[in-house]
């Protein structure tokens, strides 16, 4: 029998891939005196142990002593010790000790001489901070063998140091010279508008980027002002119109809070991307239009199509690449480099920039940041508007001086217990699913915001269930 005459077996029906174990990673966030300096990270599997001290500039270097394998890291910093600490490794886990340093150390605030690091925890050495981050990332940033690298940027213009977004942007760099639509979700002010920018930059395409706010186009005129009018087709009408749609023709057009467009508009809508044409108002004769759309909300597409508030056939020639913006509060690693970015736009090109007092710096990485990043582009903007040499915690706004409560580690190295129900329940759920977000999050009638909350307290990774 010839080799091509045999029957292939498909593979087993619930075969997945294993979940991929959490790796440590040690991020650099921000050095107060110099916080235009960019962050770093290093991944820590290859490693037993990383000490930590003063330098004259910030420094990765790999050695063995004794059989161990170790990171140097020295800082610039003139409140370190020359040898200020250490992690050490314990199994799976780390730990963080002082070695004797004059200034101490702190962790999440608090001070603390020797412990057990958890994933998420802040730490503060002299005048820089550094985050301990588990993540099971498989892009080359956050591979074991990443050393003192800065933040890679798959899409320019939009760094980040979260693994899990850098997977998704990734994903939206490989899309980009492709017809495929993008529908970007998250919460006001997460930068939805920024990485259709992005977006539109990498896709090569030689029309305008245009931005739409669907939410406010008053009912009586959404027609007219996305798809265009002629002369005469109502009162006022004086001159043909092109639209926003046609405007965009051979470019890039974002449709922001998508979720807000009329039904009516909806169906017009959808005839254009299904008919690659556009006919304004009082048109007798449709207009061809090359179109990429990118759409983005802050709302569940998914239960607004159950109340009939939204087409679903709209929504899945939207949904290509669905990708979703973490809020602030979940990518706190990022704020040090968005301060960075957000300083170099308010301070004089050339300029050194302010420096932050410890307390400052830790209050923007303890705030939640419930308008995400525009409410960190204002509460610098203030701060430097009132020091625009060194900023202290009076020169941020109010919300930011109140001291929260001591905040709760999030999910420890240690796998959680086995008979966990609640992470039972999840791990059912993102093998029905194969680690699809949104379809959990319909299941438990929940948003996706706290279904990324319950996977990060149990410390799964819903990309290693997706095939």
């Amino acid at each position: 029998m010839s080799p091509n005459d045999e029957t292939l077996s498909n593979p087993a029906s619930g075969s997945l891939k294993p979940a991929a174990r959490p790796r440590p990673f040690l991020l650099v966030v921000m050095e107060m005196e110099h916080p235009l300096a960019r962050p770093g990270l290093c991944g820590l599997d290859a490693l037993d142990e990383v000490l930590l001290g003063r330098g004259a500039t910030r420094v990765w270097s790999r050695q063995s002593h004794e059989g161990r394998r170790q990171l140097v890291l020295q800082l610039p910093d003139r409140w370190m010790s020359r040898e200020h600490a250490r992690l050490v490794r314990a199994g799976e886990q780390w730990m963080l000790e002082d070695v004797n340093s004059k200034n101490g150390l702190r962790v999440n605030g608090e001070t603390r001489g020797r412990g057990w690091l958890a994933n998420g925890d802040l730490l503060e050495l002299g005048h820089t901070l550094l985050m301990f981050r588990l993540t099971a990332s498989t892009e080359p940033a956050f591979s074991p063998e990443a050393s003192g690298g800065e933040p890679q940027e798959p899409v320019p213009g939009f760094a980040t140091m979260n693994p899990g977004l850098t997977q998704e942007l990734a994903k939206l760099a490989r899309v980009a010279r492709t017809p495929v639509p993008v529908m970007v979700e998250g919460e006001t002010g997460t930068g939805k508008e920024l990485l259709a920018r992005a977006y539109h930059a990498l896709s090569g395409r030689p029309g305008d980027f245009v931005a739409v706010n669907c939410g406010a186009l008053p009912d009586t005129l959404v027609q007219s002002e996305l798809f265009g009018y002629r002369k005469g087709a109502f009162s006022g009408a004086t001159e043909d119109r092109p639209g926003l749609v046609r405007s965009s023709d051979r470019g890039t057009l974002f449709l922001d809070e998508i979720g807000e467009l009329p039904l009516p508009a909806q169906a017009s809508l959808l005839r254009v991307l299904q008919e690659s044409e556009v006919l304004p108002v009082g048109g007798t004769r449709p207009l061809a239009v090359d179109l990429r759309v990118v759409a983005a909300t802050n709302r569940d597409l998914g239960r607004m199509v159950r109340e009939g508030t939204f087409r679903s056939d709209l929504l899945a020639r939207l949904s290509g690449l669905r990708l979703w913006i973490p809020p602030l509060r979940e990518r706190r690693e990022d704020v040090g480099l968005l301060v960075a970015e957000l300083l170099r736009r308010l301070v004089p090109a050339g300029a050194r920039g302010p420096s932050f007092t410890p307390a400052a710096a830790r209050a923007l990485f303890r705030y939640d940041w419930p308008r995400n990043v525009r409410e960190l582009e204002h509460a610098l903007a203030l701060a430097v508007a009132l020091s625009p040499e060194r900023i202290d915690l009076e020169h941020l706004p109010a919300e930011l001086q109140v001291k929260p409560p001591p905040r709760a580690p999030e999910a420890a190295p240690a796998e959680p217990p086995s008979d966990s129900r609640e992470r039972d329940e999840l791990l059912a759920l993102l093998r029905e699913h194969q680690g699809n977000v949104s379809q959990i999050a319909q299941a438990l009638g929940t948003s996706r915001a706290q279904v990324h909350r319950l996977f990060k307290r149990h410390g799964l990774e819903p990309e290693s269930f997706r095939s």
